[in-house]
Order: C-alpha cells, then structure tokens, then sequence
C-alpha cells in the first residue's frame, strides 16, 4: 500500500495578493518569491524547497490545493491503483501543471468534504539557495519529515474522513472530546502520517464558507513566537487565540487571523506522534479565544 509521507506544500487562493506578500513577508518572516512576468501569484520558502505555500489571485481567499507527498514514481502508481480500486476519481495533471507545482508528477482530487488536495513526488529542491527570511529570525522553521506543518479542514461527518485519509496511508483518531454540555462533546479526529503529531484534523469548525480553520507552522526557537506574537499585536491582524499549550501534541503557540480571513497558528516545541491513542479534555494551560470559533 502507498502512504503519503508529508504534507509538502499547500495552495491559497488569496483577494489581496500585495497584502499577502506584505503579511507573509514582515509577520510570518517567510521569504517571498515571484515569477518575471507573473503578478497574479507568489511562492513563500520556509526551507530549501522551491516554495511551501503558493498564493494564487483568487476571490476563493481559502485553501485551494494541499500537496501530500508520496516518496517516489512507483508509490505515485500505487497511490493510482488504490484510488482506483476504491472508485475514488482523480486526475493526472499534464507536464505544464507538474511544472507550476514544481514536482515530477501530481494528481488532483478531493476528500468526501470537497478538501482539494494534490498528490505528488519529486518536489523541487533549490539547495543553491539557502532560505531568506522576509525578516529577522532567532531561527528557523520546522520542516524536515514533518512537511509545512498541519492544517484543521472541513468535515461531513469524521467517519467517512477518517476511512478516506486511511486510503492514503495515514493513522490517527480522536483526540480532543472536549465537554459542551451534560450529554455533549465536540470530538475532534486528528490524522498523521509521520513525526508530526498530526497533519490534518478534523471536528472544529472551518472559518464562514471556507475549507480551513488554520494553518499551522512550526519554529525551533520559542522566541520566533512570541516575536511573531509582537508584530501581530501591533499589527491590523487579530489575534484570535492566545499564547497556550495542547495537550495533544504539547505545541505552544497562538493564532492570528490572516489576510484572508482564516487563522495562522505560530507554535514551537510539538511532540512526535506517539502512535498510541489517548484523548484530552481541554488544553494544558492557555489557548484563550478572543473571537468567535475553536482550533486546536
């Protein structure tokens, strides 16, 4: 069976592309890149890849692709064979589309929620070019195995999200049952495929009419977050939820809300997934909300 092995780079369609540029570029410290010739899109680098995030001139101003790697050309086809069997359509995108994503093959298709993702190999890799933050940094992003870092996204029921995401070689399950009532919990399904404690999550509410609740992003040095929590709070962009700990995954972080209207969650110090299940009740310490709707 093939596994997808990371979640090498995600794709936003974005309203403001200049605003994005500036807010990626002077509060998320990541380095920003254009194409000659091209104004209607942008590559942010967190690493030696080509790019991470791709920004897209889009009214969407939500997720448009997720690109979940799988290791080589002989995983792609198994990956095909099992879609297949399980009457899961996809499509294979053409050489021109293998070139904008910046990999040797991908495929398109999308999740029982309408998640669109994008399965690929051979990501380009520019070792001659050693990431450039769009400001100072105490250090650096963490990516290695453990991909841009991890995303909360729509559900239509976690069942039928957890038996899709099993397709593509991925582990997990609930985490989070956290009270809301006598008889009530909010259960939030969380999906890993490597030393991340999770990739993907599932149970808390995506922002209004989009596919994501927040992005994730990962630093090795704890004052990279609270540097990042400084220029948010002089910035424009809301924080959303304070500095805190999980409990799942013991990252400390806090999330602020993005041009587009869908959070960024800065953190530092997530544990390696365990590969044993176990589920909390609220988070360590922290993580209070200070507008409407829940991450973790």
């Amino acid at each position: 069976m093939s596994c997808v092995t990371e979640l090498g780079y995600v794709r936003f369609g974005v309203s403001d592309l200049e605003e994005w540029k500036t807010f990626a570029r002077e509060i998320l410290a990541l380095e920003v890149c254009e194409e000659p010739g091209d104004a209607r899109s942008a590559s942010l680098r967190m690493d030696y890849w080509h790019h991470r995030i791709l920004l897209e001139e889009s009214a969407a101003d939500d997720l448009i692709g997720a690109g979940l790697r799988v290791a080589g050309a002989e995983e792609f086809k198994a990956m095909q064979a099992t879609l297949t069997d399980n009457e899961i359509p996809f499509e294979v995108g053409d050489q021109a589309l293998c070139a904008k994503r910046g990999v040797l093959e991908v495929l398109l298709l999308k999740d029982p929620a309408g998640n669109p993702l994008e399965i690929f190999h051979g990501p380009r890799i520019d070792t001659h070019l050693p990431f450039y933050p769009g400001r100072r940094m105490h250090g650096r992003y963490l990516t290695d195995a453990g991909g841009v870092g991890h995303m909360i996204l729509s559900h239509q029921g976690l069942e039928p999200i957890y038996d899709f995401y099993k397709l593509l070689g991925m582990r997990g399950g609930i985490e989070y049952k956290v009270p809301m009532g006598p008889d009530a919990t909010l259960d939030i399904l969380f999906m890993h495929c490597n030393e991340r404690d999770h990739t993907f999550a599932f149970g808390v509410p995506p922002a209004e009419g989009k596919h994501i609740n927040h992005l994730m992003l990962e630093v090795d040095n704890l004052d990279d977050v609270f540097t990042t929590y400084e220029l948010a709070k002089q910035s424009k962009y809301p924080i959303a939820i304070e500095l805190g700990k999980h409990a799942n995954d013991h990252m400390f972080s806090f999330y602020l809300v993005g041009p587009s209207g869908w959070q960024i969650e800065i953190g530092y110090g997530g544990k390696p997934a365990t590969h044993q299940s176990e589920y909390f009740v609220r988070d360590t310490y922290g993580h209070d909300f200070q507008r409407g709707g829940a991450s973790e």
